[in-house]
């Protein structure tokens, strides 16, 4: 992370769409094959953990966290079927991806249009930046809230509700009804009361096989621990202290990829945990790569490494405390900081 002035040659930035364009076609062998190690270790470890709950509820809390990387897994197809790029077929991409929603709770169609308007306007400050994004303040309107509103901000912005309580609370109420009323949304508004009867269906009639207490024992550990590393994901990828953020007049789609999305640089074995979503430059620049083609992408053109954001894990612990964007400098800062600029007056 650090000094991008001298990465973005504005004839660099105008290749890059094209460079990565030629990456977007779905393959169906290896769609099938993430489709095949995704789901049936899920299922397979699901299981053992149903049988260990009455052996010791320890055993099961291990194999929750190994599950929920699967379920990422799962997720990220979910995802690329949102974006109509796992497969060729657009039917098939539907139904892999209603499928999926009734694993990761968080419905198919309701969830994707939310999601791709994320897309079309990463780092646009201004109304509707919390749809489909973390809600993040300027320095200017925090200092204009009354100081109940920079505590309420303060509570929502803090890792514990962040991280922990803020997924549960997206899964089970942002994704459950259908607060967005925004104009061409009536049709997922309903798509979603379709998916909430047919989730409420399925799982009851697990529940009624194997007891609510070892269903519950077994599947909410792996939703709370999915949902903590699912938002830590997007949260780096899009709250490092060199992101970009601009009002809608002078906003860039491309900037927004490349500087606005790091390249969470991770072992390769967490990215293939994780769908490679950490290429989440690439993703940005064309989402209709499919995650599968990401690191390919990456690899065989050195100068999408080049312009990347990089942040390694270590790095990403310090994007805890990004907290408000600093429209003067152009980086994120922590409240601590805001508070002694304050201070000094």
């Amino acid at each position: 992370m650090g000094n991008f002035q001298h990465k973005y040659d504005p004839s660099i930035l105008q290749r890059l769409p094209a460079i990565v364009k030629s990456y977007q076609l779905p393959d169906t062998q290896k769609a099938v094959i993430q489709i095949l190690n995704s789901f049936l270790p899920f299922v397979g470890i699901w299981v053992a953990m149903y049988f260990l709950v009455d052996v010791s509820f320890w055993l099961v809390l291990p194999l929750a966290i190994v599950n929920a990387f699967f379920l990422v897994r799962i997720f990220i197809i979910q995802h690329d079927c949102g974006h109509q790029s796992f497969t060729a077929s657009r039917k098939a991409n539907n139904i892999i991806g209603a499928a999926s929603s009734f694993l990761t709770f968080l419905p198919f169609r309701y969830w994707a249009k939310n999601h791709n308007y994320h897309h079309g306007h990463n780092g646009i400050l201004g109304e509707n930046r919390d749809l489909g994004d973390i809600n993040t303040l300027t320095v200017e309107e925090f200092s204009e809230l009354s100081r109940f509103g920079k505590i309420k901000y303060m509570i929502f912005r803090s890792a514990p509700v962040l991280f922990v309580l803020g997924p549960l609370f997206y899964i089970f109420y942002n994704n459950r009804f259908p607060i967005i009323r925004l104009k061409g949304w009536e049709v997922v508004n309903r798509s979603l009361l379709w998916n909430n009867i047919l989730l409420l269906t399925i799982h009851s009639t697990l529940i009624f096989f194997l007891g609510w207490q070892a269903f519950l024992l077994v599947h909410f550990p792996i939703l709370v621990a999915f949902g903590t590393i699912a938002i830590w994901f997007f949260y780096v990828q899009h709250q490092h202290e060199t992101t970009y953020k601009q009002w809608k007049d002078k906003w860039d789609y491309i900037l927004a990829a490349v500087q606005g999305s790091s390249y969470y640089k991770l072992p390769r074995l967490m990215h293939w945990l994780t769908g490679n979503i950490g290429y989440h430059h690439i993703h940005h620049l064309n989402p209709l790569v499919p995650n599968y083609q990401l690191a390919r992408c990456h690899h065989e053109n050195p100068v999408l490494d080049q312009v990347a954001n990089k942040i390694t894990f270590w790095q990403s612990l310090r994007c805890v405390f990004n907290k408000l964007w600093d429209e003067e400098q152009q980086r994120m800062i922590s409240f601590r900081e805001y508070f002694k600029r304050q201070k000094k007056g």
